[in-house]
Order: C-alpha cells, then sequence, then structure tokens
C-alpha cells in the first residue's frame, strides 16, 4: 500500500490541535461519563461493558486489518505496532471492558470515542506499517530501547491502578470509596499516568510525528480528568490524604 503521507501529517496535527482544545474547553468541567455524569442529563445510556468495548475495539482492529492486507509491511513497523499499540489496545478491549464495573456509558460518548479510536487505529497502524523508514540498526538504538521501557513501565502501572480501582467495589455496588495502593499512594490518578507515560513511550520508541500527536493528545485528554477526579476525591472524602497529587508525585 502507497504512504499518504499528507494524509498522516492532516491527522497528526489535528489530532494535537483537537487535544488543545479539549484542555481549553473542558478546564473546569470534564466529559459526561463516570463519576462526572450529570444526572440532569438525559442522554442515552449503554451498560459499561458493551461501551468500553465497542468504542475501544476499532483501534485493535484496523491496524490487524491493515497488517493482513498489506504487501510488504514494515517488519519494524509490525513488530512495533504488535508490541506497542494494539497490546494495550487487546488489554483495553478484552479484559478492562469486561472488568469494568461503572455506571451505564452515554452512547453519544462511546459513539465519539469510537470515531476516534477507528481515526487512530488507522492513522498508527498505517504510518507504521507503510510510512516508517527504520534502518537495520532501530532496534539497537536507545530511543527504540528507551521507548520500550517506558511503555511497559507506564502499562504495568495502567493495569495495576485498574486493578486496584476495579477492586474497590463489590458487585454491584456503585459507590465511591479512596483507592490505596501502587502509585494511588501518590497520586489521585494512578491509572491516567500509568496511560500517558506508555503514550510518550510509545512515541520514543517510533520516533514518530502521528505517535507524539497520540501522546499529547493523551495528556490534553485525561490529564485534567486526572485533576477533576483528585479534586472530586477531595470534596467527597473528609479524610483524603493531603499530601497526595492528582498526577505527578510530589509535584501536581
Amino acid at each position: 500500500m502507497h504512504c499518504y503521507r499528507d494524509l498522516v501529517d492532516y491527522l497528526s496535527c489535528g489530532m494535537i490541535l483537537a487535544g488543545l482544545w479539549h484542555l481549553v474547553h473542558h478546564r473546569k468541567t470534564q466529559t459526561s461519563y463516570g463519576r462526572h455524569m450529570r444526572l440532569s442529563s438525559p442522554a442515552r445510556t449503554v451498560p459499561a461493558r458493551l461501551g468500553w468495548f465497542l468504542q475501544e475495539m476499532p483501534a485493535l482492529l484496523i491496524p490487524l486489518l491493515l497488517m493482513l492486507t498489506s504487501h510488504k509491511p514494515s517488519s519494524m513497523g509490525k513488530y512495533l505496532l504488535l508490541g506497542t499499540f494494539c497490546m494495550h489496545y487487546f488489554q483495553r478491549t478484552f479484559v478492562y471492558s469486561l472488568l469494568t464495573r461503572g455506571r451505564p456509558y452515554p452512547l453519544g460518548v462511546m459513539v465519539a470515542a469510537g470515531l476516534f479510536c477507528s481515526v487512530n487505529g488507522f492513522l498508527q497502524g498505517h504510518y507504521l506499517l507503510h510510512c516508517a523508514q527504520f534502518d537495520d540498526e532501530w532496534s539497537a538504538g536507545y530511543r527504540y530501547k528507551t521507548g520500550l521501557l517506558l511503555f511497559y513501565i507506564g502499562m504495568a502501572i495502567n493495569i495495576h491502578s485498574d486493578y486496584i480501582l476495579h477492586n474497590l467495589r463489590k458487585p454491584g455496588e456503585v459507590v465511591y470509596k479512596i483507592p490505596k495502593g501502587g502509585l494511588f499512594e501518590h497520586v489521585s490518578g494512578a491509572n491516567y499516568i500509568g496511560e500517558i507515560v506508555e503514550w510518550f513511550g510509545y512515541a520514543v520508541a517510533t520516533w514518530s510525528l502521528p505517535a507524539l500527536s497520540f501522546a499529547v493528545f493523551s495528556l490534553c485528554f485525561i490529564g485534567p480528568r486526572a485533576y477533576h477526579h483528585h479534586r472530586f476525591y477531595q470534596e467527597k472524602f473528609k479524610d483524603y490524604p493531603k499530601l497526595r497529587k492528582a498526577l505527578i508525585p510530589f509535584f501536581f
């Protein structure tokens, strides 16, 4: 398949701009789902497990389809795609979504997230398979090794933090409790900082504009959400740990 370089650049820049727009326009309020869902909103909802499954699936399925239908894709790009991006979305689609005990999910949010995952799945897959230029020494370079190390550390933090949150509730419970253990001892958004580290590690390992644009978008989207989670905990629990920060241990 031919590399559509202009399309890759346009989508990458558009993703960065979309992230910055979200950062500016959601400083005081967050996207209405989960604990930030506005009770007065008449939005249609779907079960949380179904919503997460359907919205995350395209980010896994589209790169795999590109891989199966491509003629002579980049071998290093294929390895990076399977070992990072697809691994993350396999976990999100088939593990996280089936274990979540969240509230019913707004249909509009699910559709918007599904569209984003579709576009991003195409962008990351197409770039790594057909546009990226990796030399024979790439896997021995410091960017590759450092990036993968950051990615897997971030993914481990993210999965462990999700495990802690999952076990806070008993089946059928919808109450919120103070998370404890792991990185939650230092920040309220331990799962979020894990995912942010993941995607910046991915950006370093691939050293590409599409990966960087996704990392920036993730920071702009879930970074503020961690801050609002932090405020939610502080307002709801009078005994919330005073030294715990929102996103970055000891600083913010």
